[in-house]
């Protein structure tokens, strides 16, 4: 693996099925929460990964969001998230208050053996600054991986 410059690159591998796994993993997500909401429209996007040549090297990137009737369906899905996604191989490295004057509720976990790492954020009814219905917010990300040789990175 590369770490001379910037973010470790985890393998090569074409960027169509870094994509699909990246769904894939967003709609396991999604299960888990097991919340009827609506979750947001919108698929997943490359990024760059720091340091390294943007036509050679890329990570997936799928945000989305899910609302919800009620702020205690949506903690009731946190705390399920908490428990259940290590049983799925993923690593819980962060769960409590962010740093805004909200103190919503964050978790972070990564999964090692897939190459993705997610972030959720709670936000309770009315604490966005505005009002807001009570909604998680997901960051789905992949591990920086380079594609395979003769191809360059497509942008979208």
């Amino acid at each position: 693996m590369d770490e001379s410059n910037g973010t470790k690159v985890v393998g090569v591998r074409d960027q169509e099925e870094v994509n699909a796994e990246t769904k894939r993993v967003s709609s396991e997500i999604y299960d888990l929460i097991g919340v009827k909401g609506t979750p947001s429209k919108g698929g997943a996007g490359v990024m760059s990964c720091e340091g390294k040549d943007t036509e050679r090297f890329y990570a997936m990137k799928h945000p989305w969001s899910l609302t919800a009737g009620s702020d205690e369906e949506l903690a009731g899905a946190m705390e399920r998230l908490k428990t259940e996604l290590p049983k799925r191989g993923w690593k819980i490295v962060k769960y409590g208050p962010d740093s805004s004057p909200s103190k919503n509720l964050e978790l972070t976990a990564d999964n090692d053996e897939r190459k993705f790492g997610v972030h959720i954020s709670f936000w309770r009814k009315n604490s966005g600054g505005d009002t807001n219905p009570p909604s998680l917010i997901i960051d789905v990300i992949s591990g920086c991986y380079e594609v395979p040789e003769g191809q360059k990175v497509k942008h979208y």
